[in-house]
């Protein structure tokens, strides 16, 4: 009578709650040192000192700080980032956005009082370009000019 729910009330536990996004919340005042990885969307209030890769979507807030490269489909920047930025898809630099690095992405907005100290290389990019081999369809370089 008690026990047939049991096994029923651990398998509900086990799967994700349907229509709930997965995010990963790195809070304000919080410090995370070493190499991150995430499959799913990431917002970083705090600090990370170390690699990021997030294979989906990365939100810096403008609490936020990354002391190392940051790797991700998608970014929307407030925050600052001290290290490489490398986005396959689209790049958001938010007014109090601080990037002291060099910014590779396909596509980029930048509002008007962000500071980038460091080059910007935009295009499709390849995986290796990226740091990563997850997003291999995505990553494509695209084909040099050549001037004759």
């Amino acid at each position: 009578m008690f026990g047939k729910n049991s096994n029923t009330q651990k398998s509900a536990m086990k799967n994700e709650i349907p229509g709930q996004p997965n995010i990963n919340i790195i809070s304000a005042g919080s410090v995370l040192t070493g190499t991150f990885k995430s499959k799913s969307d990431l917002r970083i209030s705090g600090t990370v000192e170390g690699e990021v890769h997030a294979e989906s979507k990365c939100i810096v807030s403008e609490s936020g700080l990354v002391k190392g490269d940051l790797v991700t489909k998608e970014a929307d920047i407030a925050g600052t980032i001290q290290g490489e930025l490398k986005v396959s898809n689209r790049l958001i630099l938010r007014a109090s956005a601080k990037i002291s690095g060099d910014i590779q992405t396909k596509t980029l907005m930048v509002e008007e009082g962000a500071h980038i100290d460091g080059s910007c290389k935009m295009g499709d990019l390849t995986a290796s370009d990226a740091g990563t081999g997850n997003n291999k369809d995505t990553w494509k370089k695209q084909p040099e000019k050549k001037e004759s």
